[in-house]
């Protein structure tokens, strides 16, 4: 039992503990934090340690898994001592009268396509009577290098994107907002450790380098991407916006979410194939205007984050720490559990109904879009991530 309240069902059991950077209030310097149950413990002041009073996570999780590991067992003890209650209340702040900051400095940021369901999807959408499939897809993650200075925190609104967008039946592209403003509801990992340039990270040395995990979505403009796609994948469709959750989940903390990951057939090339086992039973929700609208299972991914990690840097490519890689959208094989309006509105076709009476198929602009997710927590019971929201605002010098 924590010595510190923690309500029924919270997101932040003693067993969770995750990290973020916080001012107490508007204006005063952002220092990294835990937090417990409805508390964000001052790790700065706290602990006495200045990695802590740093702006970003940075810092901290460049010293490695053996002072993670430390500095978890540290925060554990504190927290589930009955005696410790006096001494960490000069260092705890509400949950709710804290400002977030972003919690990491990201230094890359490479997205992957890595449900089965979500790729097939789009190839039935985008690529009718063909093999939904591409040839590689089974054979290795696909993804593609995003744009790291334009990752954002849970709250921050995200102006809807303009581009040139192109319908089937139109002569020529025109310029103006996305008509197709859509979310891609995901789970990324940070690194914390990096590595040499030249030098391949094997697949089983993925926790010597992962710090933790987020909650992302990668907001896409679907019209702006298709048209442009062709032939070099993703970029200012995707490139405007991608929000991340505040608390970054220490992977130490989902020792109980760890699962088998589905069957891979073909078999994978030797660098792909690990001893260790990297699926997670992760239950993602997403929330559009107070309305959930899926709920994509992240069990049912193709490809492990162990593998993205192993692809990523096959070639040589050096981690940096800050580094984030996403899964790509979460889609399982029901339609309840699919992470994009475009798959839940197929492509437009079949308006989704929300609570309040509205329909909707594409983003609104002063549409809320929150996305949560829960796990199972060691010792039993459930841990989460917070929410991560995001709200769209107008294009620019449009009202």
């Amino acid at each position: 039992m924590s010595a510190l309240f923690v309500p029924p069902g919270s997101d932040f059991p003693a067993a969770n503990l995750p990290y973020g950077v916080f001012s107490p209030g508007p204006g005063e310097r952002p220092r990294v934090g835990v937090a417990i149950g409805e508390q964000v413990l001052d790790l700065s002041s706290f602990l006495g340690d200045e990695v802590f009073s740093s702006p970003s996570l940075n810092a901290f999780m460049a010293e490695g898994p053996s002072r993670w590991t430390e500095v978890r067992r540290q925060l554990t003890a504190a927290v589930t001592d009955d005696r410790a209650t006096e001494e960490l209340a000069a260092h705890l702040h509400p949950l709710g009268s804290v400002v977030m900051h972003l919690p990491v400095e990201v230094a890359d940021y490479v997205d992957f396509y890595a449900s089965e369901q979500h790729a097939t999807n789009m190839g039935h959408l985008f690529r009718p009577g063909s093999e939904p499939l591409t040839p590689n897809w089974k054979h290795l993650p696909i993804g593609y290098h995003g744009r790291a200075g334009t990752v954002v925190v849970s709250g921050t609104p995200v102006r809807r994107p303009c581009g040139q967008r192109k319908g089937p039946a139109e002569p020529a592209p025109s310029f103006g907002p996305s008509a197709k403003l859509d979310i891609e509801a995901e789970v990324g990992f940070v690194v914390g450790v990096a590595s040499t340039q030249g030098e391949a990270v094997p697949i089983d040395s993925f926790a010597e380098h992962v710090f933790g995990v987020v909650l992302v979505n990668d907001w896409s403009a679907r019209d702006i991407h298709s048209f442009e796609y062709v032939p070099l994948g993703p970029f200012l469709g995707k490139s405007f916006a991608t929000s991340i959750s505040p608390w970054v989940v220490p992977l130490q903390a989902l020792e109980a979410a760890r699962r088998t990951p589905p069957a891979q057939d073909p078999r994978p090339l030797s660098y792909l194939r690990g001893r260790e086992e990297w699926a997670l039973e992760l239950t993602l929700e997403v929330e559009l205007n107070g309305t959930v609208v899926a709920r994509p299972p992240f069990s049912e991914m193709y490809w492990t984050a162990a593998q993205q990690l192993a692809h990523m840097t096959v070639n040589g490519a050096s981690l940096r720490t800050g580094d984030l890689f996403a899964s790509g959208t979460v889609s399982g094989a029901e339609a309840e559990g699919w992470g994009s309006f475009l798959e839940l509105s197929w492509n437009g076709s079949r308006p989704l109904h929300l609570d309040d009476g509205s329909e909707r198929t594409f983003l609104e602009d002063g549409d809320t879009v929150v996305l949560r997710a829960s796990a199972p927590a060691v010792g039993g019971g459930r841990l989460g991530f917070g929410e991560l929201s995001g709200t769209v605002l107008p294009a620019a010098g449009r009202s």
